[in-house]
């Protein structure tokens, strides 16, 4: 009497747990399951054009059919799971078997069969069982070959959506962890999960990317490359607004700092929204090493900034203008080296950029053995050669060589070749108006930080706005410890991020004295 009131209650409680596959199925175009099994085989047939690699496996003399497509399906699996336990006795009824999915829908059925799924049709039933025998080619787990570091985990994002969120969960066991899942691309149907931090996040940046998200109208998104462009602020900034990583460390931590990060089925790439232009000079290896040693690296890197947009500009600058900033000792040695280049310095500098773009475009493009023979030649052989012919000075081999090294320094990838797009312009007006030119053309670049923003946080934070609270991991990077706080900039709902964290310095100091007497006692 008992358990039929429990069965009775539980039957009819309201607010009983239903499967989100069954709620999705609401937002789709619904046609019907027919019980003529030929009508629904037709139907199908039709919607996907007569494709060669979709089978239909004759079942039941004629009375039922199992659909699938070869090319997305795991053979073995389809014959474990589907058909030995018919086979074998083990069940009845296709019904039977474990962890199969109804539904009366055939724009359903279309959907499923599209990700690899079986579906098994029978004359006289009103619906379709699906059964997920998905193929996998997963490509293993390694450190991404863009983002080296030293100390720390060496393990990467891989194309597979679901290995890349297990991948963060496993760094965030925490139930405030969210996934959202979108499809975008109305042709592909590509799968796009936002993953953030509930309670953490702030809801208004949260809601301006999903926004931007849902008016993605494009047929085609493959990668987040795409949808980088469809909803960044500005488009015509050189200056990247969403820091791209491959690397799930990085990832989990700007998460915990309240910032959203953007996977996509099939690409290795995680977007991470707001991003701010100094993100783009950290990296995990900063927070694996002693304090100081990190501030000195990160240093290095900003310098590398300064080096990489000015350097060739402010060397043409003072050959063409300024030679009375050259020391004495070094007058003639360097205008002996110009005197004997037919062309100004900025057809030099022209000349060598554009070469070393096109030993590096090389090197990318050529297998790995045959591109770092490609470095090398170009390096060595053409450079040497260039000098010796005549066509360009040592003096201006040397600047281009430091200021393509001093591009590479920045940890992303997509804000280094931006700074080698800066040093064309800069050197247009340093060789047109001198120091004055560099300076215009500075001036511009800081403007243009400090008005842009990546989902209404600015991109110059904390220097403009001036935060000083923030500075402590912008150009020096304090012990971790004294983070107290997370950063103001991607504006966390929880600002303290830790407690004091060495009480245990404190109770031994006033230990110390009560040892002290002890002894003297």
């Amino acid at each position: 009497m008992t358990m039929a009131f429990m069965n009775w209650l539980f039957k009819n409680r309201k607010d009983r747990v239903v499967d989100s596959s069954i709620r999705e199925e609401s937002k789709d175009p619904v046609q019907p399951c027919s019980g003529n099994l030929s009508k629904n085989v037709d139907y199908l047939l039709e919607e996907f054009k007569h494709t060669d690699d979709l089978k239909i496996r004759v079942l039941k003399n004629g009375k039922a059919a199992l659909l699938y497509f070869d090319s997305l399906t795991d053979q073995e699996k389809v014959q474990e799971n589907i058909f030995a336990p018919l086979e074998m006795g083990r069940i009845d009824d296709i019904s039977e078997i474990p962890n199969s999915k109804v539904t009366e829908n055939l724009e359903q059925v279309i959907i499923t069969l599209l990700r690899g799924h079986a579906v098994y049709l029978e004359e006289g039933r009103k619906r379709a069982y699906q059964f997920n025998v998905t193929s996998a080619f997963n490509r293993t787990v390694e450190e991404p070959a863009n983002e080296k570091i030293i100390r720390g985990s060496h393990d990467g994002f891989v194309e597979n959506l679901l290995i890349n969120i297990n991948l963060v969960r496993k760094r965030i066991e925490h139930r405030d962890l969210k996934v959202k899942y979108y499809k975008l691309g109305k042709k592909t149907n590509t799968n796009i999960a936002l993953i953030y931090m509930e309670g953490i996040t702030d809801p208004v940046v949260l809601q301006k990317i999903e926004t931007r998200l849902k008016d993605i109208s494009a047929d085609m998104i493959h990668s987040p490359g795409y949808v980088e462009e469809f909803i960044e602020d500005s488009t015509l900034s050189p200056f990247p607004q969403m820091l791209n990583t491959e690397r799930p460390d990085r990832v989990t931590a700007n998460i915990m700092e309240g910032r959203v990060a953007i996977l996509a089925e099939g690409s290795p790439t995680c977007l991470i929204a707001p991003s701010t232009f100094f993100m783009f000079y950290q990296s995990p290896d900063d927070y694996n090493m002693r304090w100081y040693t990190g501030t000195f690296v990160r240093l290095i890197r900003l310098m590398s900034f300064l080096i990489a947009v000015g350097f060739p500009a402010f060397y043409i600058a003072i050959v063409s203008f300024h030679f009375e900033v050259i020391p004495d000792e070094l007058i003639i040695p360097v205008k002996s080296s110009i005197n004997e280049i037919a062309y100004p310095p900025i057809m030099e500098a022209f000349v060598m950029v554009v070469i070393i773009e096109l030993i590096r475009e090389a090197g990318i493009r050529l297998p790995q053995p045959i591109g770092q023979t490609i470095g090398i030649v170009g390096g060595l052989v053409i450079g040497d050669a260039v000098v010796r012919a005549g066509l360009v000075s040592n003096l201006m081999v040397i600047v281009v060589a430091l200021t393509a090294i001093a591009s590479f320094v920045v940890p992303s990838n997509e804000l280094s070749t931006t700074l080698r797009l800066l040093t064309f312009p800069l050197i247009i007006l340093a060789a047109t108006l001198g120091f004055l030119g560099i300076v215009f053309g500075l001036l511009f670049i800081i403007i243009h930080l400090v008005k842009l923003e990546s989902f209404g946080v600015p991109y110059f934070a904390p220097v403009a706005p001036l935060r000083l609270a923030d500075l402590k991991d912008t150009f020096v990077r304090i012990p971790l410890y004294q983070m107290k706080k997370r950063p103001k900039d991607a504006h966390p709902m929880q600002p303290v991020a830790m407690d004091s964290s060495r009480e245990w310095k404190k109770r031994e100091q006033k230990k110390q004295p009560d040892n002290q007497s002890n002894q003297q006692s």
